[in-house]
């Protein structure tokens, strides 16, 4: 079963099209029982098309990595303080 840390690293992977089947698979079932997941999904996927509409060229990839790793952060933290499991 996918994690919620695990979705996080391959969120911006989910959202690009670039998961196999099996990975694809993986993290809708996961987004079928994880509201927070699918906010996070749903954030993520509007800031990317926000910054691709307002720029001149694509979307630093380093940046938007950035953004993943301090998003998905900010999950495990807010998980961690609420004693929710994933």
């Amino acid at each position: 079963m996918l994690m919620c840390r695990d979705l996080a690293v391959i969120a911006s992977d989910y959202i690009d099209g670039e998961l196999t089947g099996r990975q694809n698979l993986s993290v809708k079932m996961h987004l079928m029982m994880c509201k927070a997941c699918r906010t996070f999904i749903g954030n993520l996927r509007a800031s990317t098309e926000l910054m691709q509409a307002h720029s001149s060229g694509h979307p630093n990839e380093d940046l938007l990595r950035r953004i993943d790793q301090q998003v998905a952060e900010a999950l495990r933290t807010r998980k961690s303080r609420s004693g929710d499991q994933e």
